[in-house]
C-alpha cells in the first residue's frame, strides 16, 4: 500500500522515498530499500545526497520486475555483459547484477539482483553465507521494507568507498549489541582482516 500523504508528512518521508514507496506499492515480488537510502531510514532522517535510490530485489522475481517497469529505460549489468548499455529485454542475469532503471526525468532506481534459498537470503556464495528471509528486512519510520541495518553494512563493507565509510560512522553506534556481533561473524567469515572489525569489537 503507497503512504497516505498524511503519514508521509509526519514521518518526514522524503519525496524520493515517497515516490519508490508509491511505484513498488503494486509489485508482485519481495523488494526492500538497500543502500544509502537504507541506512537514512534507519536514521529517520537525510545524512547525505544520493545519486539514485537502491532497491534489493531477486533472481527469481525478473520476470515480474520487467513487467511492473514497462515502459522505464533498464540497462542491465551482470557478470557476463558488466558494461553493457543495451535495453535490458528479460535476457537471463547472472549475478552478481544490477538493473538501471529510469523513467525518463532523471530519477534513478539501481535494482540490485540477489538470489535467494529454501527461505534465505543468499548474501555470499564463496565463502558460503545466507540469513532466512524473515531475519533481513523490517519497515522502520519511514514504512518501507528495508534491509536491516547490520546487513546494510555488511554490504558496503564489502566496497568501502567514501560513502560507505561515511554511512559505516553514522549507523554502527545505532546497532544493538546481538547485530554487532553478527556484523562481526559476517565481515570476518567474508572479509578477513577489513578494517571494520576492530570499530565493529569495540
Amino acid at each position: 500500500m503507497p503512504i497516505p500523504a498524511s503519514d508521509q508528512t509526519a514521518r518526514r518521508v522524503p519525496e524520493p522515498i515517497a515516490r519508490v514507496a508509491d511505484l513498488m506499492s503494486g509489485f508482485r515480488g519481495r523488494w526492500a530499500l538497500c543502500g544509502g537510502w537504507a541506512v537514512d531510514a534507519w536514521l529517520g532522517r537525510q545524512a547525505r545526497d544520493h545519486h539514485d535510490v537502491d532497491i534489493a530485489v531477486f533472481q527469481d522475481d525478473l520476470a515480474a520486475l520487467l513487467d511492473h517497469f514497462a515502459g522505464w529505460q533498464l540497462l542491465a549489468h551482470d557478470s557476463v555483459a558488466p558494461d553493457s548499455t543495451e535495453e535490458w529485454d528479460g535476457r537471463r542475469l547472472y549475478l552478481p547484477a544490477q538493473i538501471h532503471a529510469r523513467p525518463g526525468d532523471g530519477f534513478e532506481i539501481d535494482l540490485q539482483v540477489n538470489e535467494s534459498s529454501g527461505g534465505a537470503w543468499v548474501l555470499s556464495r564463496e565463502p558460503a553465507l545466507a540469513r532466512a528471509m524473515r531475519r533481513c528486512v523490517e519497515k522502520p519510520e519511514w514504512g518501507l521494507p528495508t534491509l536491516l541495518p547490520e546487513i546494510v553494512l555488511f554490504y558496503k563493507a564489502r566496497e568501502s568507498r567514501t560513502k560507505d565509510q561515511a554511512d559505516f560512522r553514522v549507523l554502527l553506534p545505532r546497532l544493538t549489541e546481538n547485530q554487532r556481533l553478527w556484523l562481526l561473524k559476517a565481515i570476518a567469515q567474508v572479509q578477513p582482516g577489513h578494517p571494520w572489525l576492530a570499530q565493529i569489537s569495540i
